[in-house]
């Protein structure tokens, strides 16, 4: 198939192969995918985005293969997308994730497909975003996201996801150190992989010991303000008591994951923690009940309403970064070079300061974006 024969309709249908080619034409940046991907976009928004990020060698691709398969039991359509790091000197990747995924090779209800980060910081690759959006609309029911292993600083994946699976595992050292401040604040499950080796149960301690802290302290701002959360448990707005309704019909994991939200947003003094679930992802201990509490955070972000702001938060940030990265484009062109050169030379002579240079060349910017409109 050539790209010619990609369509937004052949994508809905269900065509792998269409799938596969748009999101090969997104890694490459086309400009022939935006029209398919804007065809692409009344359809999207149903599928449940679950980020599984986590230091290296805790067995992230071994859990996600396990999860593909719990939740393929349940009855979901499932799509994976694996980064993997790539080269710094031939800017190639290996993806071996799918090579632990190859028992779904033949299953018509999951798609697998591995992206290099082609140096791209944050943990993911900068296709992640839209490769999500043609699968939501290829009517995946969960899309699952693995990261790269990552540090304190890769967390771009709570940008794309509903849900944020944060997987560590005993023996790492410092275990703290490997999960502390940046990335131990944007889990929302959190999963103890490994379970059956030494140290798993310190690890657990350790990490509800900082969750508890953090709550306490009033650091863990990734659920805060939540107006919807509030009006829900007051059940004084709209269908707010609906939503808490709809909660309280649910199992024990679900109301916890609802009043762990609706508890932080409005300062409850009863606070709850994130749950934190232990796994052997090996022989597939401890799957169900991870897959119970990220669907029971799936339900509470649905009853409050914060799936919506969660939402819209991330595409406010992601179309931030849009524009910025549009500005970098412009600036790649030959005229903007020779704009930066003269600007350059302008500050080394002291002719003008470095703030001057910015302003000029936001002027020149929006000249040459007036001249191409009018054009």
């Amino acid at each position: 198939m050539d790209d010619s024969a990609v369509s937004a309709d052949r994508v809905r249908a269900g065509d792998a192969r269409a799938t596969a080619r748009l999101i090969s034409m997104i890694e490459r940046e086309d400009p022939s995918r935006l029209a398919v991907l804007k065809a692409l976009h009344a359809y999207g928004g149903k599928a449940h985005v679950v980020g599984i990020t986590g230091p290296p060698g805790a067995g992230k691709s071994t859990l996600t293969d396990k999860l593909v398969g719990d939740l393929r039991g349940r009855g979901r359509k499932v799509a994976v997308i694996a980064v993997d790091p790539s080269s710094p000197f031939t800017g190639g990747a290996i993806l071996g994730d799918r090579i632990r995924m190859q028992r779904h090779a033949t299953d018509d209800g999951v798609y697998i497909r591995s992206l290099a980060t082609r140096g791209h910081l944050g943990g993911l690759s900068r296709a992640a975003s839209e490769a999500v959006r043609v699968l939501d609309a290829a009517g995946y029911d969960d899309v699952i996201i693995e990261t790269v292993g990552v540090g304190q600083s890769e967390v771009d994946i709570v940008r794309i996801a509903d849900t944020v699976v944060l997987v560590s595992v005993p023996g790492l050292g410092d275990d703290i150190q490997a999960i502390k401040a940046g990335v131990m604040e944007i889990g929302d499950v959190f999963c103890v992989n490994k379970a059956d080796k030494d140290g798993a149960e310190r690890v657990v301690r350790e990490i509800r010991a900082m969750l508890e802290t953090a709550v306490l302290n009033g650091a863990a701002t990734r659920f805060t303000p939540l107006f919807e959360a509030r009006s829900a448990l007051r059940g004084d707005a709209g269908n707010a008591g609906g939503a808490t309704e709809a909660v309280a019909s649910r199992g024990p994991a679900e109301q916890g994951a609802f009043h762990h939200i609706t508890a932080q947003a409005t300062g409850h003094p009863n606070l709850e923690i994130p749950p934190v679930v232990k796994t052997v992802a090996e022989t597939g201990e401890g799957i169900g009940p991870l897959v119970d509490e990220i669907k029971a955070h799936e339900a509470a972000l649905a009853a409050t309403g914060f799936l919506r702001s969660r939402r819209e938060a991330n595409l406010a940030w992601e179309l931030g970064r849009g524009a910025a990265q549009r500005v970098l484009s412009e600036l790649e062109r030959d005229e903007s070079r020779e704009t930066l050169a003269e600007l350059a030379r302008s500050v080394l002579d002291r002719g003008i300061d470095y703030y001057d240079a910015l302003d000029a060349l936001e002027d020149a910017m929006k000249r040459t974006r007036r001249a191409a409109t009018t054009a």
